[in-house]
């Protein structure tokens, strides 16, 4: 029984996680396209933009829907101490995330198109800022008492540290957004994104470096995670593995290749999650929380896990079926039909 009450928490622990890393990339474009459209030098090109986005996006944010739901369920307890913690960020993520969708339906039938790309680009800025703070507050800490009830204030989410994390968090979507539009576009527009992507992995990687190096070195439940035995051999691979990564990205932006960079961009993402993860694990509130301490009942996360296990089929399926189905560049005629 006790192996039970151990596994089921890991198990719901990797679920939690699947849902986290597929909405980091799916809304990830999504809002570097978003934040990418000011950039945009014209009506119509900025109009290309958001028809590459027009068939996904909202699917794209079912992910962060399941994801509160599955944590509600299987960690009632994280779900209310992280909502107490960082109600402010989540809200001005849940402002961000409304302002956009409201701004990309209105756009498309409005005369005056400015006001609404204003919205969009700024919703778009605004969920990835607000993500970035709550990821930062989270893994800088998060206060509780003996009940694991939230015992901080309300701004103790916003520190230089999770300030340097929101950057990098921002920087990491302009990079996917611009490697999805070297994917989805082509002449002088795709040009121009492979000119943002360049730019968007330096600034991406100069703060991502930094927080691996400060992280250790202001937290020390951190420390002790990357350099003890035995997880330092686990740990210590991650920067080498993401450095490798970052080259072949920008050989495969140099080389003009569609499809790599978009590739390597989630690589990055991916070898960057886990490096998280590791950095977390088994804590779900660091450091004081486990997995185990925050789990519901043994019955409750049975229960669950026969639902999930018919839903992330489904939920794959119509993802995948989706990016299939819509597949290929997008050009000017296809905007004009659009519009």
């Amino acid at each position: 029984m006790e192996t039970v009450e151990t596994f089921l928490p890991q198990v719901w622990f990797v679920i939690l996680g699947l849902f986290l890393f597929i909405y980091i990339v799916l809304d990830g474009f999504d809002l570097g396209v978003g934040i990418l459209s000011l950039t945009s030098s014209s009506e119509q090109r900025r109009g290309i933009l958001m028809t590459s986005l027009s068939n996904v996006w909202d699917a794209n944010e079912t992910w962060l829907v399941l994801m509160g739901g599955a944590l509600f369920g299987a960690f009632p307890l994280a779900y209310g101490t992280l909502l107490h913690a960082l109600y402010i960020p989540i809200m001005l993520m849940v402002f961000g995330l409304i302002f956009r969708a409201v701004a990309f339906e209105f756009r498309e039938h409005s005369d005056n198109k400015v006001l609404w790309n204003l919205a969009f680009a700024g919703g778009s800025f605004l969920a990835a800022l607000a993500q970035g703070f709550a990821l930062g507050g989270v893994v800088s800490g998060i206060a509780v008492d003996a009940d694991g009830d939230f015992i901080g204030g309300s701004w103790d989410w916003l520190n230089w540290y999770s300030a340097l994390v929101a950057l990098t968090v921002i920087q990491g979507y302009v990079l996917i957004g611009s490697t999805y539009l070297v994917l989805k576009t082509e002449g002088s527009l795709q040009e121009n994104h492979f000119k943002t992507a360049k730019l968007a992995a330096w600034t991406t990687v100069i703060p991502a470096v930094i927080v691996t190096i400060v992280t250790p070195l202001s937290y020390e439940h951190i420390l002790h995670r990357w350099f003890d035995q035995p997880w330092v051999y686990v740990s210590m691979p991650v920067p080498v593995l993401a450095l490798i990564a970052f080259w072949q990205l920008m050989r495969s932006l140099n080389q003009r290749r569609d499809v790599a960079p978009f590739v390597w961009t989630i690589v990055i993402f991916l070898i960057s999650f886990f490096g998280v993860t590791i950095s977390v694990f088994p804590y779900i509130i660091p450091p004081e929380i486990t997995i185990y301490e925050a789990a519901a009942s043994t019955s409750a996360l049975v229960f669950m896990l026969i639902f999930i296990g018919f839903l992330i089929p489904i939920m794959l399926f119509y993802n995948v079926y989706q990016y299939v189905v819509f597949r290929g560049k997008i050009t000017s005629s296809q905007y004009s039909e659009n519009a």
